[in-house]
């Protein structure tokens, strides 16, 4: 696989020269880009995936829990097309797991898919009149001009370490970065130390205007869902875990912590899963020798798979601040508190 990507050079460094024409084109207005008279805040990266956008989307709707908060995302694999109102009617498969999950846990916020973001702002507040908008992966979608940009880096695989596509798995030249209010290292260590941030804080290189933070993952005490089981009990219990997100290693390495048996079946990420697929779940699920046994998978694959399985239980995540938090939350605040 490395070799195939190191022979795709010539492609990233073509890559590199459109995407860093087209951005520059936007730097410069030639190309214009849309601003709205309503806060908006961007929460992205500059690679594919994996960085913890949707934790990071949940922690602002709880911050600005009092305004009234719209969440507008590309709806990603969705079988629908345009704009979007999520409802209580609607599946993972005509709105996108994410924005999904968004609508079903947060009862006082309005979401909404549309991969033009600046014609989904717009039925926004004709049919919402929201007070903040959330832009969920808009980072590279240049047309749009937010006022806040929350740009994620995840700890281990920095974009300062990484390269264009397909070589790497950068979108677009780590050059912009210097388009983010704030940058964020996501699932850091919980014992990270203030050398090991200050190592980073170098190679990321922000400028002077730019804060940096970081943040780790949190897991629930309790499962929720089928069965509200305490985390500390469920090492009583066989699993059979089955993720369908880009990087499942953080949550082994909590489970495996926990000292929690369990059987693994990975998936791609946002993966659809097929009527072979659920058989082969529940095939497995049978299969396990242990009396106390449970199907647990996560979040976000819980909103594809709860109406296939009954009998499903998920694990919660949170994204929580190594330090620096009461610093974050007031640049949020004095920005979206008009």
């Amino acid at each position: 696989m490395k070799l195939v990507r190191y022979l795709l050079f010539p492609f990233a460094i073509l890559y590199d020269l459109i995407t860093s024409i087209r951005n520059f084109l936007y730097d410069i207005g030639s190309s214009q880009s849309t601003s709205f008279d309503i806060p908006l805040i961007a929460v992205g990266n500059l690679s594919v995936g994996g960085t913890g956008k949707t934790p990071q989307i949940e922690y602002l709707i709880r911050l600005l829990q009092q305004k009234k908060i719209a969440v507008l995302s590309r709806g990603y694999k969705r079988k629908t097309s345009g704009f979007v109102l999520v409802n209580e009617n609607h599946s993972s498969e005509d709105v996108g797991d994410e924005p999904l999950q968004f609508f079903r846990k947060f009862s006082s916020i309005s979401v909404a898919v549309n991969a033009n973001r600046v014609q989904g702002i717009k039925e926004l507040k004709e049919k919402v009149d929201p007070e903040v908008i959330l832009l969920d992966d808009a980072y590279q979608h240049r047309k749009l001009k937010a006022g806040f940009y929350v740009l994620l880096t995840k700890y281990g695989d920095l974009y300062a370490d990484d390269f264009i596509l397909p070589t790497g798995n950068l979108r677009e030249s780590r050059r912009g970065a210097k388009r983010a209010d704030v940058i964020i290292v996501t699932k850091c260590p919980e014992m990270m130390t203030l050398n090991d941030q200050e190592s980073i804080v170098k190679r990321l290189k922000p400028l002077e205007n730019q804060e940096m933070f970081f943040t780790t993952i949190s897991y629930g005490n309790m499962l929720k869902g089928a069965r509200p089981v305490a985390m500390d009990d469920l090492s009583d219990y066989e699993i059979l875990l089955v993720t369908g997100i880009a990087i499942p290693e953080p949550l082994l390495d909590f489970l495996q912590g926990k000292k929690i048996q369990y059987r693994h079946l990975k998936y791609p990420d946002h993966h659809h899963f097929s009527k072979s697929d659920i058989d082969t779940i529940k095939r497995e699920f049978e299969a396990l020798s242990s009396v106390k046994k449970m199907i647990v998978t996560t979040e976000k694959d819980y909103v594809r798979l709860s109406d296939t399985i009954t009998d499903l239980s998920y694990i919660e995540i949170e994204t929580r601040f190594l330090k620096g938090k009461d610093e974050f939350d007031n640049k949020i605040l004095e920005f979206a508190v008009v």
